[in-house]
């Protein structure tokens, strides 16, 4: 019964998510039609029907569980490239705020053109010739539209948010709550309750940050990139930077001279202005042995930065916390607890994508405990403040503990999700040694047996091959991830806790005593 209200709500919010979208492609077209030389019934044919190449930066190890969840949320076909960390899925442009919303991906861009057997040349100059031949042969003008009205959607997005924020706090101070008086009483009919949608969509635990604006026109401007000109203003001159990404043994040329001599093409073939820091555009050149795919840019920093607001000296990705916590494949009522849980990230991004799940956060140094608490009143605050009314709460519990003496009852828990100390900036590798059989002895008490799942994350795998193999009787490694985090490769860990009940070792060396005093008398 659960499951089946869980289904018809989803059904629910994705007709939400689909109804918000297509009112903001409405409001977009009409706030553009002034100011575009086309009917607007030929923009909204050409948006409509517009399919494009999306791809994403993700954690690396996790474009599997990335490729996943843009199936089940998009419904998308999904590649994953050869460059470890990325994928690439195609979508109807009506889809792009969804693609803002998956929180498996890290950063987000257009593909302009994919290349998968580049054929380069034996020479660095006639290479480097080849790139600046390049640019004025791709097809841009599709991908450009689509970065146009990402980019105007974000300008919206920002000044619709300030204005919830000042009449949401102002009907806080007051105490009206839902109530809100227009002075004149003339606004434009269904533009509240558009705004009020398009918050609500964007709005969600994917992106509750402020969004950084890029600098760039209405969908309209989409004729002054193809070269139409535009009525009454002069077309603006945009900023850009060409960045490229290498990978591979076998060329003759650096990225810098790739991204020098194909940024001086760009720059020649649409007249825009190189800026390294203070770019509206931002054209990716992505090169992994012989396959180049060139993109534009569709987010300005990582959608990873979505829930902590206080950082520690080891605070996990939110794309990566949840990609941890799909491993462990969470079902509604599991009780999911971090025992050491640094600043929060993983029981937070639990909390906000699993919400019909209990989470439980607990450090044994009271600065991370307060650090995880200030997190979740952060969240709270800012779900108060777009909501205009106080929150219910989140699924979800900070705690000071002692790791290897947890106050639980034995076999309470069904996931463990965590992030061990590598011996780095957290700990010593010398530490370790004592402290990850002392961790993984209580974690297989508190867990269930038989049903129980941990997800453990380190870069200590000798300290915890040879911990884990004194635990075999408790505990089942089922897969492992190898990841890269800040260049330290360290590896996921799922495992699986075995039906044998708990024993603890103080009774099992009395058991082994008297059976011992036993076989003596006889």
């Amino acid at each position: 019964m659960l499951d089946r209200v869980r289904h018809l709500g989803n059904i629910a919010i994705m007709s939400g998510i689909q109804e918000a979208t297509n009112q903001f492609l409405d409001v977009t077209l009409h706030d553009n039609q002034r100011s575009v030389p086309r009917a607007e019934s030929d923009i909204r044919s050409e948006s409509e029907h517009l399919h494009v190449t999306i791809g994403a930066t993700v954690p690396t190890g996790f474009e599997q569980t990335a490729a996943d969840e843009v199936r089940e949320k998009l419904g998308s076909w999904c590649k994953i490239s050869k460059d470890r960390g990325k994928i690439y899925f195609d979508i109807a442009l009506e889809s792009l705020p969804q693609v803002h919303c998956l929180r498996s991906v890290d950063n987000l861009f257009v593909v302009v053109q994919e290349f998968k057997d580049y054929q380069f040349r034996n020479t660095k100059e006639e290479v480097l010739k080849d790139f600046e031949d390049l640019a004025a042969k791709l097809p841009w003008s599709d991908p450009l539209k689509v970065w146009t009205l990402n980019t105007s959607f974000k300008k919206k997005k920002t000044k619709r948010k300030k204005i919830s924020q000042n009449s949401s706090k102002g009907k806080l101070e007051s105490g009206q709550g839902d109530k809100f008086d227009e002075k004149d009483g003339h606004e434009e009919p269904g533009r509240n309750a558009l705004d009020s949608h398009i918050l609500d969509y964007y709005e969600n635990p994917a992106i509750r940050e402020e969004v950084s604006t890029l600098v760039g026109d209405d969908l309209a401007s989409c004729s002054e990139i193809d070269g139409s000109p535009r009525e009454e203003t002069e077309p603006q001159v945009r900023k850009f930077r060409v960045t490229c990404n290498r990978a591979g043994e076998k060329h003759c040329f650096t990225s810098n001279e790739a991204a020098r001599d194909f940024g001086g093409a760009v720059q020649d073939h649409f007249k825009w202005k190189a800026d390294m820091t203070n770019f509206d555009v931002e054209v990716l050149l992505n090169i992994h042995d012989n396959e180049v795919i060139v993109g534009i840019a569709l987010t300005e920093e990582s959608l990873h930065r979505r829930n902590i607001t206080h950082f520690g000296p080891t605070t996990l990705r939110s794309t990566l916390a949840y990609g941890m916590l799909r491993l462990c494949a969470p079902q509604p009522t599991d009780i999911i607890v971090d025992p050491m849980c640094g600043t929060g990230a993983i029981p937070i991004e639990g909390a906000t994508e699993w919400c019909n799940c209990y989470h439980l956060a607990g450090d044994n140094n009271p600065l991370a405990v307060k650090r995880t608490a200030n997190n979740i009143a952060s969240l709270l605050t800012k779900s108060q403040i777009k909501e205009g009314k106080t929150s219910w709460g989140l699924p979800i519990d900070a705690v000071q503990w002692d790791i290897c003496n947890l106050p639980l009852r034995t076999g309470s828990v069904d996931i463990i999700v965590t992030d061990m100390p590598f011996g780095k900036r957290m700990g010593s590798k010398k530490r370790n040694w004592n402290l990850y059989p002392a961790c993984l002895q209580e974690m297989s008490r508190v867990c269930r047996p038989g049903t129980g799942r941990a997800v453990l994350l380190t870069q200590d795998k000798k300290c915890f091959t040879k911990a884990l193999s004194r635990m075999g009787h408790v505990w089942r490694k089922v897969h492992t991830v190898w990841v890269n985090i800040g260049g330290l490769h360290a590896a996921v860990y799922l495992l699986r806790r075995t039906p044998q009940a708990f024993v603890h070792p103080s009774e099992q060396d009395g058991k082994e005593l008297g059976n011992a005093k036993n076989e003596d008398d006889q």
